[in-house]
C-alpha cells in the first residue's frame, strides 16, 4: 500500500461518515493553493498568468488554516505557485499537521533540498514533487534545463531524512510510452512512495495550445504506459482510477470532491476552472450549480469534455468503492491491472502520430499585444538574473541553474 494504514483508515472513515449522514457534496482534498507567484513558468500552466499584484498576494497561516478546518476534508494539497516560496509555510504545514490532515505539499523542488531543515518527518507529511518525466521531458516541460538533476537531488535528500516523498506527474499528448515507464523504473530506484499521474488538462491562458490531451489520445496513451505494469511500480492511486485513465471504466466528474482555496477565496467550481469565487465552503457547496460540470452535466460545458484529470474523476473511484458494483470494479481493476496493452488499430494509428518533444524554447506567452503578463515578467526577470540570487522582500530567493 503506498500510503500508511493510518491515512487510508483515516479517508474510509471519513468517507462512511458522509455517506451515513447522507451527504452528496462532501470533498477529499482541500487544494490549498497560498499564493499564485512560482520560480518556474511551465509551459502548460494556467496560474502564472496573474498580474504581478496578483502573484505577490498571499494567503496568510490564520486565512489558510481556517479554511481547512472549515472544509472539513481529511487532505489538503498545497500547491500554488510554489508554496516553498511563501514565507508563513512552516507554520501552515505545522498548524494542518495538528489539525489532523494529510498534507501533499507539491513543489518543483528547486528550494526542497535546502527547505527540508523547516520541517520534520511524519506520517502525515508527502512531499508530492512536480516530475513530468526523465531529464529531457521533465526540462522541456518547465522550460529550463537543470531541473530534474536538482529536484532528484532533492528527492534523494529528503528520503535519507525519514520523508514520505511522492511525485507528481502530468502527461501530454508528446509524452513517449517507453520513456514514461522508464521514469517510473527511476522513481523506485529513488525511493519514492507513489506515483502520481494524469493528463495535462487544456487551460485556456496556457503558453502553449496544442500539447493537451483528448480523452481518445489519453486513454491509448495510459494503456500502453500502464499495460504490462512492474509489480513494483506504486502509483498514488486507486485502481479503479488508473483503469478510468486506460479507457476501462467510464467516470464521471465529482468537482466538489477537490474544493480550492487561494489568495481569491473559495473558487468555483474547481482549481482548472475561473468561473467566480466565493467567501466561506458553505457557499461554494450550496451555491455552485455542480450539475453544469462534466460531459454528462445539465448544458454541459465545453470546457468539461476533453477532462479526465485526477482532480475531478479520483473522488469519483474513491467514492465508487463504497458501493457494491464499484468494490467489484475495484477488484476487478486490481486483478487485472498489470495485464499486456492491447491496442486497437485506431489506438496505434493515435499514439503513432503524436508530435515529438519541441524543447523549452517553445515556452513563451500567449499574452495579448501590449499587455504584459505576470509570466511575462517573470521569464524576463529569469533570464535578466539567470546565474544570480535575487532575493525579494519577504520571500526566499529563486535557485538558477
Amino acid at each position: 500500500m503506498p500510503v500508511p494504514v493510518s491515512q487510508a483508515a483515516t479517508v474510509a472513515t471519513y468517507v462512511l461518515k458522509q455517506k451515513l449522514a447522507g451527504r452528496k457534496h462532501y470533498p477529499l482534498v482541500m487544494m490549498l493553493e497560498p499564493l499564485f507567484r512560482c520560480n518556474l513558468a511551465c509551459e502548460g500552466c494556467g496560474k502564472i498568468q496573474f498580474p504581478d499584484h496578483i502573484l505577490k498576494k498571499r494567503v496568510s497561516a490564520e486565512k489558510a488554516l481556517a479554511a481547512a478546518e472549515e472544509c472539513g476534508a481529511p487532505m489538503v494539497s498545497i500547491a500554488g505557485g510554489e508554496p516553498l516560496i511563501h514565507p508563513e509555510i512552516q507554520e501552515i504545514v505545522e498548524g494542518l499537521i495538528k489539525q489532523g490532515k494529510y498534507i501533499y505539499f507539491c513543489t518543483n523542488a528547486l528550494l526542497l533540498e535546502r527547505a527540508l531543515k523547516k520541517f520534520k518527518p511524519n506520517k502525515q507529511l508527502s512531499f508530492s514533487v512536480h516530475m513530468d518525466g526523465l531529464k529531457e521531458e521533465h526540462d522541456a516541460s518547465v522550460c529550463r534545463d537543470g531541473t530534474y538533476e536538482i529536484a532528484l537531488s532533492a528527492i534523494r535528500k529528503a528520503v535519507d531524512m525519514g520523508f514520505r516523498v511522492t511525485t507528481n506527474t502530468t502527461l501530454f499528448n508528446t509524452a513517449n510510452p517507453e520513456r514514461v515507464r522508464q521514469f517510473f523504473d527511476e522513481m523506485m530506484e529513488v525511493g519514492v512512495e507513489g506515483m502520481m499521474l494524469s493528463p495535462g488538462y487544456a487551460y485556456e491562458k496556457a503558453p502553449k495550445q496544442d500539447i493537451f490531451l483528448g480523452r481518445n489520445i489519453t486513454k491509448a496513451l495510459f494503456k500502453k504506459i500502464l499495460g504490462d505494469s512492474k509489480k513494483g511500480w506504486r502509483f498514488n492511486h486507486s485502481a479503479s482510477f488508473l483503469a478510468f485513465l486506460r479507457g476501462d471504466i467510464n467516470y464521471e466528474c465529482t468537482p466538489w470532491g477537490n474544493p480550492t482555496y487561494n489568495v481569491f477565496g473559495w473558487q468555483k467550481p474547481c482549481y482548472l476552472l475561473a468561473d467566480g469565487y466565493v467567501k466561506t465552503f458553505k457557499e461554494l457547496i450550496d451555491t455552485t450549480e455542480w450539475e453544469k460540470y462534466g460531459r454528462a452535466g445539465k448544458g454541459t460545458d465545453e470546457r468539461c469534455l476533453n477532462c479526465m484529470v485526477h482532480c475531478g474523476h479520483e473522488a469519483t473511484a474513491v467514492n465508487d468503492t463504497f458501493s457494491p458494483a464499484g468494490l467489484v470494479r475495484f477488484l476487478k481493476a486490481t486483478k487485472s491491472f498489470g495485464r499486456p496493452a492491447v491496442l486497437t488499430a485506431e489506438e496505434e494509428e493515435i499514439l503513432a502520430n503524436q508530435p515529438a518533444y519541441h524543447g523549452a524554447h517553445s515556452c513563451a506567452s500567449n499574452s495579448s499585444e501590449g499587455e504584459k503578463s505576470g509570466r511575462d515578467e517573470l521569464m524576463e526577470a529569469m533570464a535578466a538574473s539567470r546565474g544570480q540570487e535575487e532575493v525579494k522582500a519577504g520571500e526566499e530567493p529563486i535557485t538558477r541553474s
